[in-house]
């Protein structure tokens, strides 16, 4: 935490800011170690340039926030005061230039922060957190892989529910009571359970439509542990598998691992995404690809990089990102398969050890 703090001064000295005020959760959370979810109320890290940082917390939190942070400045808010004058107590009484994150204030909670400490320029602070961000620790890492493990078993629980007859709705509220029984905090994401042609919906809804034999079965899940967030697909067979269906499936998968033999320090990740849809197109479902090959992952299920076709940036040792090739054909399916992946000095590791090959069940 503490090395953080100095990268985000460092900054504040090279970009002459006065102050920095981090208002995002998540953020906060990677920089002091106190996880919030503060609802309505204001939280926010103030790091005046010069002087201590400073974590302010609604009152109800003071208890958990002393235990968790490394921010040993605390100070609180009622839920009858104004926490921007809160806010402003914490701050220099003369500001000009102040980091903020744009993309997380609304207008009116920016709006309240201007009117309150009355800076004249305000920096965007995204970037530099993205940058951050995006190069996991070994710490981070071993979270990750937790929240990964934790993911599988309850992919292998919720399999067992499995059977014709059973709605898409029923298998999501049994891997959603493993998630909590196994020692996840929650999904990561809502979880998708899509059976038949909703399997070519790429962001699907389960419902209460039975799964019938002869038809694809797609899991898409993810569990939060410990701040840190796992993402899985894998597709299944329902019964019996006709040919088309196979030859689906293994294109996805050449995608799959071709996208993972791309994958090293020092290559842009446009060359990555370009891999694994030239494997999709040889066989004939280029034009089924309809999305990116994957995304950045760790505090949140989505996050920087983005692994299209046209990200010229280049991919670093402890970069954590997904692959997941798909194809989907409307009216009759679709395969995708999801693998989280860790960039390693000589190469990538595949974080994600579930089974692959496609497997028949119920």
């Amino acid at each position: 935490m503490n090395n953080r703090l100095e990268q985000i001064q460092r900054y504040m000295d090279h970009q002459k800011l006065d102050a920095v005020i981090i208002t995002s959760p998540r953020h906060v959370y990677y920089l002091t170690g106190f996880n919030s979810d503060p609802h309505e109320r204001f939280l926010g890290l103030v790091i005046p340039h010069g002087d201590e940082p400073v974590l302010i917390t609604p009152e109800l939190d003071r208890q958990a926030a002393s235990q968790a942070s490394s921010v040993q400045k605390i100070v609180t808010h009622t839920d009858t005061q104004n926490p921007y004058e809160v806010l402003k107590s914490t701050l220099p009484s003369s500001l000009r230039q102040v980091g903020i994150e744009k993309g997380h204030l609304t207008v009116n909670r920016y709006e309240q922060l201007k009117a309150a400490i009355g800076a004249e320029v305000f920096l965007d602070m995204e970037a530099l957190l993205q940058e951050m961000r995006s190069v996991k620790t070994s710490e981070e890492v071993q979270r990750i892989k937790h929240a990964i493990r934790l993911v599988e078993d309850v992919l292998r629980e919720g399999l067992k529910k499995v059977q014709v007859g059973v709605t898409e709705i029923e298998i999501v509220a049994e891997l959603e009571y493993q998630m909590k029984k196994l020692g996840a905090q929650g999904p990561s994401f809502e979880t998708m359970v899509l059976a038949g042609e909703k399997s070519a919906l790429p962001h699907g809804k389960p419902d209460h439509r039975p799964i019938k034999e002869g038809e694809f079965l797609l899991f898409d899940l993810g569990v939060y542990a410990d701040g840190y967030i796992s993402d899985i697909t894998r597709t299944f067979a329902v019964g019996r598998v006709t040919q088309r269906m196979a030859s689906m499936y293994e294109a996805v998968l050449a995608a799959n691992r071709a996208g993972i033999d791309a994958t090293k320090p020092g290559v842009t990740f446009a060359s990555i995404d370009q891999q694994a849809r030239e494997a999709i197109a040889e066989r004939g479902y280029g034009e089924y690809f309809i999305h990116r090959l994957g995304h950045g992952m760790g505090l949140e299920t989505h996050e920087y990089p983005s692994v299209h076709g046209e990200n010229q940036d280049i991919a670093k040792t402890g970069n954590v990102f997904t692959i997941e090739p798909g194809v989907y054909i409307p009216e009759v399916g679709g395969v995708r398969i999801e693998d989280d992946v860790l960039v390693t000095d000589n190469g990538c590791e595949v974080l994600t050890t579930f089974p692959k090959e496609l497997k028949i069940i119920g």
